[in-house]
């Protein structure tokens, strides 16, 4: 239980949840489970990779966010030319009206934003994909041998298609271990549909207004990371992700079809989203079933199948069957 928090500071806060999710509603009809995951990473302070075929509204969903959070917006559209000068900016040289004097000056790039859109983020090469590790990991961008600071809070949400592989460049393995969560957009089911059809294709309904400052975002960013966790729990979560390592492991599944396991970095992301989830659900404690419930989203793209898993068929999903059957430490 967490020592300088209460149940009534907790109370309050959700209470602005609760008016961000009616903000959401408005706009996203349905994918609760995505917009929860969404939230989580927010309140962790982590970065989300987004994945579902197109018109699923990846794209309304991180804008709507944005603005329902009073929080400054960038979309970067990655396409094969992208650059990465037009990302992190670049050096412009001016003269001084009076002296004549010439001098360069850093012209910032929409990376220096609070929550920045990398829409399609695969369909752009490594090299312009690796302007964005700095960013992701330091919080900060260095140009010409000068660090510059990114604004707080900093996130990078990622789209991603995952059917179409013409012209797309599969993320670096360290790129991908920089996004906290790796979300899964699904088809919406026939009442949404229906919703969401009925909705689009009448008059425009209502706007988004904002309804939670930055400033109570960093409070809540500051609750999560300050929650206290039983020894138990973070033990449990590090053999989970321990477990992953095939030369480590009990579980005969990840032995024989995982080629590599997660790294420490993902136990610290299990954890924490843990700690996020009971905060959104009004709790100042964690539960196995905040660690369970994350698994698959923290480990989605730091686990590696091996060939012999497409061989026989096993899926990734099958593997964190196996994982979130472990149970907790005596």
């Amino acid at each position: 239980m967490s020592t300088q928090w209460t149940e009534s500071q907790l109370a309050e806060l959700n209470g602005q949840i609760a008016s961000l999710r009616e903000m959401l509603a408005r706009v996203i009809v349905g994918q609760q489970d995505v917009v929860e995951q969404l939230l989580v990473a927010l309140l962790a302070g982590g970065h989300a990779l987004i994945e579902g075929v197109p018109g699923l509204g990846k794209t309304l969903l991180v804008k709507t966010l944005s603005e329902a959070m009073t929080l400054d917006f960038r979309r970067i559209q990655f396409t094969p030319d992208l650059m990465p000068s037009d990302i992190i900016g670049t050096e412009l040289l001016e003269e001084e009206h009076g002296s004549g004097k010439r001098f360069f000056r850093f012209q910032k790039g929409p990376i220096f934003t609070q929550i920045l859109l990398a829409d399609e983020i695969n369909r752009t090469p490594p090299k312009t994909q690796s302007a964005l590790l700095e960013a992701m990991q330091e919080k900060s961008v260095t140009f010409a041998g000068e660090q510059h600071a990114l604004p707080k809070p900093f996130f990078v949400l990622a789209t991603q298609n995952p059917i179409e592989q013409a012209g797309t460049y599969p993320l670096p393995e360290a790129q991908l271990d920089r996004f906290l969560l790796h979300i899964e957009v699904n088809y919406p089911g026939e009442e949404e549909e229906l919703a969401i059809v009925s909705r689009t294709t009448a008059a425009d309904g209502q706007g988004t207004t904002a309804v939670m400052s930055a400033e109570t975002l960093l409070t809540l960013q500051k609750l999560t990371r300050e929650m206290v966790v039983s020894e138990r729990l973070l033990l449990h979560a590090t053999r989970l992700i321990r477990a992953t390592r095939p030369q480590l492991s009990e579980l005969k599944i990840v032995r024989e079809f995982v080629s590599w396991g997660a790294g420490p970095r993902a136990a610290q992301a299990l954890v924490l989203c843990a700690k996020a989830r009971a905060v959104l659900q009004g709790r100042l404690a964690i539960t196995r079933e905040d660690i369970a419930a994350m698994l698959p989203s923290v480990l989605r793209h730091r686990v590696i199948l091996g060939f012999q898993a497409e061989a026989d068929n096993v899926r990734l999903a099958d593997v964190l069957t196996a994982l979130q059957a472990l149970p907790l430490p005596n």
